[in-house]
Protein backbone atom coordinates (compact mmCIF):
# COMPACT_ATOMS: atom_id res chain seq x y z
CA UNK A 1 0.00 0.00 0.00
CA UNK A 2 1.17 3.52 -0.74
CA UNK A 3 2.22 5.59 2.25
CA UNK A 4 1.41 9.28 1.90
CA UNK A 5 3.19 11.79 4.12
CA UNK A 6 2.37 14.97 2.23
CA UNK A 7 5.89 15.20 0.79
CA UNK A 8 7.14 11.62 0.45
CA UNK A 9 5.72 8.24 -0.43
CA UNK A 10 6.70 4.75 0.56
CA UNK A 11 5.24 1.29 1.09
CA UNK A 12 3.37 -0.21 4.02
CA UNK A 13 3.06 -3.96 4.42
CA UNK A 14 -0.54 -4.84 5.24
CA UNK A 15 -2.61 -7.99 5.42
CA UNK A 16 -4.68 -9.03 2.42
CA UNK A 17 -7.39 -10.16 4.85
CA UNK A 18 -8.00 -6.51 5.74
CA UNK A 19 -7.39 -4.61 2.52
CA UNK A 20 -8.23 -7.05 -0.26
CA UNK A 21 -11.56 -8.59 0.74
CA UNK A 22 -14.56 -8.25 -1.57
CA UNK A 23 -17.14 -5.60 -0.83
CA UNK A 24 -20.23 -7.14 0.76
CA UNK A 25 -22.93 -4.51 0.34
CA UNK A 26 -25.71 -6.41 2.11
CA UNK A 27 -23.52 -7.10 5.15
CA UNK A 28 -22.34 -3.49 5.37
CA UNK A 29 -25.93 -2.25 5.08
CA UNK A 30 -27.09 -4.59 7.83
CA UNK A 31 -24.29 -3.64 10.23
CA UNK A 32 -24.59 0.11 9.57
CA UNK A 33 -28.36 -0.02 10.05
CA UNK A 34 -27.98 -1.97 13.28
CA UNK A 35 -25.36 0.48 14.56
CA UNK A 36 -27.58 3.48 13.85
CA UNK A 37 -30.63 1.80 15.35
CA UNK A 38 -28.69 1.11 18.55
CA UNK A 39 -28.42 4.87 19.03
CA UNK A 40 -32.16 5.46 18.88
CA UNK A 41 -33.78 6.28 22.21
CA UNK A 42 -37.12 4.58 21.52
CA UNK A 43 -38.69 6.58 24.34
CA UNK A 44 -41.77 7.99 22.61
CA UNK A 45 -45.09 6.93 24.05
CA UNK A 46 -48.72 7.94 24.37
CA UNK A 47 -51.59 6.70 26.53
CA UNK A 48 -54.46 4.61 25.28
CA UNK A 49 -58.00 4.95 26.67
CA UNK A 50 -57.29 2.61 29.57
CA UNK A 51 -54.19 4.53 30.67
CA UNK A 52 -55.81 7.99 30.76
CA UNK A 53 -57.12 8.95 34.19
CA UNK A 54 -60.79 9.72 34.78
CA UNK A 55 -63.82 8.75 32.71
CA UNK A 56 -65.27 6.34 35.21
CA UNK A 57 -68.76 7.81 35.12
CA UNK A 58 -71.04 7.60 32.10
CA UNK A 59 -71.34 11.19 30.74
CA UNK A 60 -75.13 10.97 30.24
CA UNK A 61 -77.83 8.37 30.21
CA UNK A 62 -77.95 5.88 27.39
CA UNK A 63 -81.28 6.94 25.83
CA UNK A 64 -83.51 9.96 25.58
CA UNK A 65 -81.00 12.81 25.29
CA UNK A 66 -80.86 12.96 21.49
CA UNK A 67 -77.09 12.68 21.58
CA UNK A 68 -74.89 9.79 20.55
CA UNK A 69 -74.27 7.07 23.08
CA UNK A 70 -71.22 7.63 25.26
CA UNK A 71 -69.83 5.43 27.99
CA UNK A 72 -66.69 7.36 28.95
CA UNK A 73 -65.05 10.72 28.43
CA UNK A 74 -61.69 9.03 27.86
CA UNK A 75 -62.64 7.70 24.42
CA UNK A 76 -60.20 8.60 21.59
CA UNK A 77 -62.88 10.78 19.94
CA UNK A 78 -63.14 12.98 23.03
CA UNK A 79 -60.87 15.93 23.87
CA UNK A 80 -58.59 14.71 26.65
CA UNK A 81 -59.18 11.09 25.72
CA UNK A 82 -56.59 8.44 24.98
CA UNK A 83 -54.94 7.76 21.65
CA UNK A 84 -56.52 5.15 19.40
CA UNK A 85 -53.21 3.60 18.33
CA UNK A 86 -50.62 4.96 20.75
CA UNK A 87 -46.89 4.62 20.36
CA UNK A 88 -45.06 2.64 23.00
CA UNK A 89 -41.48 2.53 24.25
CA UNK A 90 -39.49 0.08 22.17
CA UNK A 91 -35.98 -1.20 21.71
CA UNK A 92 -34.65 -0.67 18.17
CA UNK A 93 -31.42 -2.61 18.71
CA UNK A 94 -30.59 -5.47 16.35
CA UNK A 95 -28.31 -8.40 17.03
CA UNK A 96 -25.00 -8.27 15.18
CA UNK A 97 -22.40 -10.84 16.15
CA UNK A 98 -18.66 -10.15 16.18
CA UNK A 99 -17.98 -12.04 12.97
CA UNK A 100 -20.51 -9.93 11.04
CA UNK A 101 -19.22 -6.67 12.53
CA UNK A 102 -15.59 -7.46 11.75
CA UNK A 103 -16.50 -8.60 8.26
CA UNK A 104 -18.35 -5.35 7.56
CA UNK A 105 -15.45 -3.25 8.86
CA UNK A 106 -12.97 -5.17 6.69
CA UNK A 107 -15.28 -4.77 3.69
CA UNK A 108 -15.59 -1.00 4.17
CA UNK A 109 -11.84 -0.49 4.63
CA UNK A 110 -11.00 -2.61 1.58
CA UNK A 111 -13.47 -0.65 -0.54
CA UNK A 112 -12.01 2.65 0.68
CA UNK A 113 -8.58 1.39 -0.32
CA UNK A 114 -9.74 0.25 -3.78
CA UNK A 115 -11.45 3.56 -4.48
CA UNK A 116 -8.40 5.59 -3.45
CA UNK A 117 -10.15 7.16 -0.48
CA UNK A 118 -7.85 5.64 2.16
CA UNK A 119 -4.60 7.44 2.95
CA UNK A 120 -2.01 5.88 5.28
CA UNK A 121 0.51 8.22 6.87
CA UNK A 122 3.46 7.50 9.13
CA UNK A 123 2.21 10.02 11.70
CA UNK A 124 -0.43 12.73 12.09
CA UNK A 125 0.12 15.24 14.89
CA UNK A 126 -0.21 18.97 15.51
CA UNK A 127 2.05 21.01 17.75
CA UNK A 128 -0.86 22.96 19.28
CA UNK A 129 -4.67 22.76 19.27
CA UNK A 130 -5.02 24.97 16.20
CA UNK A 131 -7.61 24.39 13.49
CA UNK A 132 -5.41 26.17 10.95
CA UNK A 133 -2.56 23.73 11.54
CA UNK A 134 -4.93 20.76 11.28
CA UNK A 135 -6.32 22.01 7.95
CA UNK A 136 -2.78 22.57 6.70
CA UNK A 137 -1.94 18.93 7.47
CA UNK A 138 -4.96 17.76 5.48
CA UNK A 139 -4.06 20.09 2.61
CA UNK A 140 -0.62 18.46 2.38
CA UNK A 141 -2.40 15.16 1.79
CA UNK A 142 -4.74 16.73 -0.80
CA UNK A 143 -7.84 15.89 1.23
CA UNK A 144 -10.42 18.19 2.83
CA UNK A 145 -13.37 16.05 3.89
CA UNK A 146 -11.67 13.40 6.02
CA UNK A 147 -11.77 11.21 9.10
CA UNK A 148 -8.39 10.96 10.82
CA UNK A 149 -7.81 7.68 12.67
CA UNK A 150 -4.94 7.47 15.16
CA UNK A 151 -3.71 4.63 17.37
CA UNK A 152 -4.55 6.52 20.57
CA UNK A 153 -6.55 9.56 21.62
CA UNK A 154 -4.78 12.83 20.86
CA UNK A 155 -6.31 15.82 22.66
CA UNK A 156 -4.61 18.39 20.41
CA UNK A 157 -5.99 16.72 17.29
CA UNK A 158 -9.46 16.48 18.80
CA UNK A 159 -9.51 20.16 19.78
CA UNK A 160 -8.14 21.18 16.37
CA UNK A 161 -10.84 19.33 14.42
CA UNK A 162 -13.94 19.90 16.53
CA UNK A 163 -14.86 23.16 14.76
CA UNK A 164 -14.74 21.55 11.30
CA UNK A 165 -17.96 20.11 9.93
CA UNK A 166 -16.17 18.11 7.24
CA UNK A 167 -13.45 16.53 9.41
CA UNK A 168 -13.23 14.45 12.55
CA UNK A 169 -10.67 12.59 14.64
CA UNK A 170 -11.00 9.28 16.45
CA UNK A 171 -8.77 6.51 17.73
CA UNK A 172 -8.99 2.86 16.72
CA UNK A 173 -10.91 1.92 19.87
CA UNK A 174 -13.77 4.29 19.01
CA UNK A 175 -13.84 3.65 15.26
CA UNK A 176 -17.22 2.53 13.91
CA UNK A 177 -18.70 1.71 10.47
CA UNK A 178 -20.88 4.83 10.34
CA UNK A 179 -17.85 7.09 10.81
CA UNK A 180 -15.93 5.23 8.10
CA UNK A 181 -18.61 5.78 5.47
CA UNK A 182 -19.51 9.28 6.66
CA UNK A 183 -16.50 11.05 5.14
CA UNK A 184 -15.10 11.30 1.65
CA UNK A 185 -11.62 10.22 2.78
CA UNK A 186 -10.09 8.33 5.69
CA UNK A 187 -6.58 9.13 6.91
CA UNK A 188 -4.94 6.46 9.09
CA UNK A 189 -1.59 6.36 10.81
CA UNK A 190 0.60 3.28 10.45
CA UNK A 191 0.07 2.46 14.12
CA UNK A 192 -3.70 2.63 13.64
CA UNK A 193 -3.50 0.25 10.67
CA UNK A 194 -1.55 -2.29 12.71
CA UNK A 195 -4.00 -2.05 15.61
CA UNK A 196 -6.94 -2.41 13.24
CA UNK A 197 -5.39 -5.50 11.67
CA UNK A 198 -5.12 -7.12 15.11
CA UNK A 199 -8.69 -6.20 16.08
CA UNK A 200 -10.28 -7.40 12.85
CA UNK A 201 -8.18 -10.54 12.41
Amino acid sequence: MELATGKESGNVSVSDDLFSVEFNQSLVHQVVTAYMNAGRAGTKGQKNRSAVSGGGAKPWRQKGTGRARAGTTRSPIWVGGGRAFPGHNRDFSQKVNKKMYRGAMRSIIAELNRSGRLVVVDDFKVEAPKTKEFKSKLAQLNVADALVVTESFDEYLYLSARNLYNADVCDVASLDPVSLIGFQNVVMTQGAVKQLEEQLA
